[in-house]
């Protein structure tokens, strides 16, 4: 196949990937917006523009999933709209294989997951933490709201007692926490010691607490602006046991994962996002082979309708298929390599399959 014939299919997939992906942002920043205004309307702090800034960061991390579809749903489109207009149909005439004029999709999918990879995961991961801390700073006050169960809990020994940590939510990768509440025990397990903070920092070898309320007993919270507890904790331990994955930047996982190794953590959560990351310019063409064995099928009355279903239950089913192993990876039942790219390979296998069948017999 030519360069301009090859040229020409990519740009169709290019404008029509950047078309539905437009479409999707604009959907999932709609519905954030919507969302999030009607649960935080009553509070206080809030504005209009402050509920705008923090859908509008939280939307790329929203989109980050939802590539995987945009690639699937994009490559049926090419194909369909190329078969109405009767292009592949000439192509194939002229002595065109599927597998050539496949290459340019294929291309544009691995570059689209690359920028995924690149670009959009770095401004996802920074957005989402900064949304995180708008949001604890709009939210401040009213921690109480929060179930215990849904609040991350962490438990630290010190040569002096043991103290149960608390917070509302974890902000700055795990290093600082939000509407924090620290419990101190004495040996028998008694709670001896109450400290509410409204913001919690990890230093080196303390906890550093800010407009913190004391309680002691049975009596009157004391009010001090300043406080520290003593810990022992490692930041890297702190960020490996609080801080979401999805938090990290991909260029920073792999120094994460090292270090947090070197003080003897599993980092399977690391790990697993890193892997999955890797792998995800595979998928997206992965994902794009499963297209083509739906779409390329010419039809004088148009594509099939249970043909195009039976494309988009297979995306769903390998996207059901990879977040499941992905959950396994994560407790460390499955080796987070293997994990991530268990489901690609085997998606790749069946879709080359398909066509060969298909086209080669």
């Amino acid at each position: 196949m030519g360069w301009t014939l090859g040229r020409y299919f990519f740009q169709r997939y290019v404008v029509i990937t950047t078309w539905f992906f437009i479409g999707i942002y604009a959907l999932v920043f709609l519905i954030d917006f919507t969302e999030f205004s009607s649960r935080t309307s009553g509070l206080p702090n809030f504005t209009f523009l402050s509920a705008l800034a923090i859908s509008a960061l939280r939307v790329p991390m929203v989109m980050q999933q939802t590539v995987p579809f945009v690639a699937l749903f994009a490559a049926m489109a090419t194909l369909i709209s190329l078969n109405r207009k009767y292009e592949l149909v000439i192509a194939r005439s002229a002595g065109i294989s599927a597998w050539q004029f496949l290459r340019p999709a294929c291309l544009g999918a691995l570059l689209f997951g690359v920028l995924t990879v690149g670009v959009l995961n770095p401004l996802a991961a920074n957005g989402l933490s900064h949304s995180e801390f708008l949001e604890s700073n709009l939210r401040s006050g009213d921690s109480n709201t929060v179930s215990a169960f849904a609040a991350p809990w962490i438990h630290q020994k010190t040569n002096n007692s043991d103290t149960i940590i608390g917070a509302r939510a974890v902000l700055n990768r795990g290093l600082e926490l939000s509407d924090a509440v620290f419990f101190e025990l004495d040996q028998d397990g008694d709670i001896i010691e109450r400290k509410d903070a409204r913001r919690a920092y990890l230093r080196d070898g303390y906890w550093e607490l800010n407009d913190v309320k004391r309680f002691r007993g049975r009596g009157p919270a004391e009010t001090l602006a300043d406080d520290r507890v003593p810990t022992n904790l490692k930041p890297e331990f702190v960020q490996e046991r609080l801080a979401r994955p999805e938090t990290i930047p991909f260029f920073e996982l792999p120094g994460k994962i090292e270090v947090a190794r070197s003080f003897g953590l599993r980092a399977n959560a690391f790990a697993m996002q890193f892997h999955s990351l890797v792998a995800l310019p595979l998928l997206l063409v992965a994902m794009t082979l499963i297209a083509a064995t739906v779409s390329m099928r010419f039809e004088r009355m148009g594509q099939s309708s249970t043909m195009i279903l039976g494309g988009i239950l297979a995306g769903f089913l390998l996207y059901v298929v990879s977040v499941l192993v992905k959950a396994f990876g994560n407790a460390g039942f499955v080796p987070p390599f293997v994990a991530a790219w268990l489901p690609v390979i085997v998606a790749m296998f069946f879709g080359v399959t398909f066509l060969l069948y298909r086209e080669d017999g």
